[in-house]
């Protein structure tokens, strides 16, 4: 349930809907036929810029546990990418869950 292909992560920063917020920037987009949707799938992109391996590797798991919490509240049809910013390994997880959800509902409220 990840996007790893670069041709994907390409495709939706080009044409997804950008949504920012203090712990990462997402970019939404929904697959082109719904039918073989398996789930909303998630990528992520943290440069090294952003901190050492070990911060990196904590900022993905955060956001990949924040969004197995609340996929079921996604739409199948979305992919999303994340940009994790250095505030998330400060935050407090419920902090991140709640941008995550706002995330979620701007992308079911844009429904294609």
């Amino acid at each position: 349930m990840r996007i790893l292909r670069a041709a994907e992560f390409r495709l939706i920063y080009d044409q997804g809907l950008r949504v920012s917020s203090p712990f990462f920037t997402a970019f939404c987009l929904a697959h082109r036929s719904t039918a073989d949707a398996a789930g909303p799938r998630i990528g992520l992109t943290v440069p090294r810029a952003v901190g050492r391996a070990v911060e990196r590797n904590r900022m993905k798991r955060r956001l990949r546990e924040a969004f197995r919490l609340h996929r079921s509240e996604l739409g199948a049809q979305w992919d999303i990418v994340f940009n994790p910013r250095r505030a998330i390994l400060k935050a407090e997880f419920a902090d991140v869950e709640r941008a995550l959800m706002k995330v979620i509902q701007k992308c079911n409220s844009s429904q294609p």
